[in-house]
């Protein structure tokens, strides 16, 4: 008994602490959101990672609504972080090198503007960072063509389906998450090495 008790007490503490601390979100949207979680499962000083949708007009919007286009959400993943362990312009970075901002409305095959590359500020200090990153990348001409990634005020997050919440690691098998998903993990994970959860 003293045993569950102790395991309860020294559980409360660390809760406590954990909830406590001054943690950060960050909402985007880079194609696919199953490829954009698989990611930022990965990187140190992510807490958690929510796929979902945020940018339309929709309320609670579904999976299937969204697909047709005409919600105006976006497919995104939601990042709660802690800006100790890891900063917003890192969470940016990483986003801008696992994805294809330069194409509007599209990441490869998946078309639409569920699709769209977007950053959703939950700061003006988080849309101050954004812009910074986009005009150095571009001082930089990592890319070829301009970034078009769509930088706006957040407003509403509405979580996806129960299925969609840590899809690849789930269903590595399935043939999206071999030739689409697997290919980006593998791409983050030998540009930002030093980066990766222990």
């Amino acid at each position: 008994m003293k045993t569950k008790t102790l395991a309860l007490f020294i559980f409360l503490i660390y809760s406590t602490v954990i909830m406590s601390k001054d943690l950060e979100k960050a909402t985007l949207g880079g194609g696919c959101f199953w490829c954009t979680e698989a990611v930022y499962l990965e990187l140190k000083g992510v807490i958690d990672v929510k796929p979902g949708y945020s940018g339309g007009h929709v309320t609670n919007p579904n999976y299937k609504e969204v697909c047709a286009g005409t919600t105006g959400h976006a497919e995104v993943v939601q990042i709660t972080f802690d800006p100790e362990r890891v900063s917003f312009s890192k969470i940016l970075e990483v986003f801008f090198m696992t994805h294809d901002p330069t194409t509007l409305n599209r990441q490869g095959n998946d078309v639409g503007p569920q699709y769209r590359s977007a950053i959703f500020y939950h700061s003006a200090k988080q849309k101050e960072v954004a812009e910074n990153v986009i005009r150095l990348f571009g001082e930089e001409k990592v890319y070829e063509n301009p970034i078009v990634t769509e930088i706006t005020a957040f407003d509403k997050f509405y979580i996806a389906e129960d299925y969609h919440i840590n899809y690849f690691a789930r269903n590595k098998s399935q043939g999206y998450c071999q030739f689409v998903v697997a290919p980006k993990v593998e791409k983050f994970r030998k540009i930002f090495k030093d980066d990766l959860k222990k």
